[in-house]
């Protein structure tokens, strides 16, 4: 079982823990290729922890069940539990794990942030909600410390990890 880690890297100015604000309803949207064929769809599909699907001819559920229009072959793909992570500012501008997947025969290749993430101020802990990282930036200003907050230059990989 291929588990995928979706791991991001950006440049946090003055803040920290970078996550989604509610991680069991937060949308991760992908684009997922089947590993059988390698047919690649330009399509957006969006996963949700608490949402799960049976997988036809089997007694198992997923995050994501996917016919491939290609190869008709039915694929999987599920978030791994506990999996959710945060990217910390004390490896900023370094990859972090941010949630793992286990992938039957899908294989994420392009991740779009979108709405839905918080952090905090370092130095003020002030919380930032609702974080809208749909144009790859974002900037506000802590009046705790009168200082300006942004995140950037937002660079997204996924790696093949052992085990859970």
């Amino acid at each position: 079982m291929p588990i995928l880690s979706l791991d991001l890297k950006a440049n946090l100015v003055n803040l920290t823990n970078l996550r989604p604000s509610d991680p069991e309803s937060f949308r991760w949207h992908i684009k997922v290729r089947c590993t059988n064929c390698g047919e690649a769809p330009d399509s957006w599909h969006y996963i949700v922890i608490n949402e799960r699907m049976d997988i036809p001819g089997s007694r198992g559920e997923a995050n994501l069940v996917e016919k491939c229009k290609l190869c008709s072959r039915v694929n999987t793909l599920t978030i791994v539990d506990d999996s959710v992570g945060s990217y910390s500012a004390e490896k900023n501008e370094q990859f972090q794990s941010m949630i793992k997947f286990d992938c039957r025969g899908l294989e994420p290749y392009e991740f779009d942030p979108r709405m839905g993430w918080q952090a905090e101020g370092v130095e003020s802990e002030t919380p930032f909600e609702e974080i809208d990282l749909s144009e790859k930036e974002w900037s506000d200003y802590d009046e705790r410390v009168n200082e300006a907050v942004e995140i950037n230059e937002i660079d997204v990989k996924f790696n093949f990890v052992r085990g859970k």
